[in-house]
């Protein structure tokens, strides 16, 4: 995908500042300090859109993102950073669980892994979250330049075994210094914006615990 426009446009903290256009909507779900902002910034071909930040957990909102007028970029606060407060992580867990459960403009969510290391008990809690609810998932796992090719399937598979990955979802591996993966995951992201309404993966079901636990 060629973008030729995009543009930061609301830092929200709640539905009544959602944009009501109805754009399909990606969101980004990782840990502090993972590079969704990164990762942004790579997709769109612009260095500094997003903001990337040394301290970690200072998202505090849900940012959005419109790319070509046709859809947005949807970045959620980073979990599992320890100075954030009790309250204030469960306030995030509150916003961005009602966001996912109740969002109609919500395509598909990238969960933001680190390939270098073995996902974290927040990205396991997330992962087995959306997979509970049916909410369609791609896992990105990024900063793949920082390890050497021949160590690359051994990677994936680590960060396979460790979510309990399904094969009904997407992987991708992507590097933001190189733009490793940036093709193929443009490729998802369109398939799954694209699809209408009654497409979408599955229904809501049951109580599968909350985010802000």
């Amino acid at each position: 995908m060629k973008v030729t426009k995009a543009e930061f446009v609301i830092s929200a903290v709640g539905p009544a500042q959602y944009p009501d256009d109805a754009l399909p909507e990606i969101a980004l779900a990782g840990r502090s300090n993972v590079g969704k902002s990164s990762l942004i910034n790579r997709m769109i071909s612009r260095k500094n859109l997003a903001r990337t930040s040394s301290t970690p957990g200072k998202t505090q909102h849900l940012n959005y993102y419109r790319i070509n007028d046709g859809l947005y970029f949807v970045d959620f606060p980073g979990y599992g950073y320890a100075k954030v407060s009790k309250t204030q992580r469960a306030a995030w867990g509150t916003m961005i669980e009602k966001y996912l459960l109740e969002r109609d403009a919500l395509k598909l969510v990238l969960l933001v892994v680190d390939l270098r290391h073995p996902p974290s008990k927040d990205d396991v809690n997330m992962y087995d979250w959306l997979q509970y609810y049916n909410r369609p998932v791609c896992v990105v796992a990024t900063k793949a330049d920082k390890i050497p090719r021949s160590r690359w399937q051994k990677h994936i598979k680590m960060v396979k075994e460790t979510l309990g990955f399904q094969p009904q979802h997407s992987m991708v591996m992507f590097s933001s210094e190189s733009g490793l993966g940036k093709d193929e995951l443009w490729s998802i992201i369109q398939s799954y914006a694209d699809r209408a309404p009654d497409e979408d993966e599955g229904e809501i079901n049951g109580d599968g615990g909350s985010l802000s636990d």
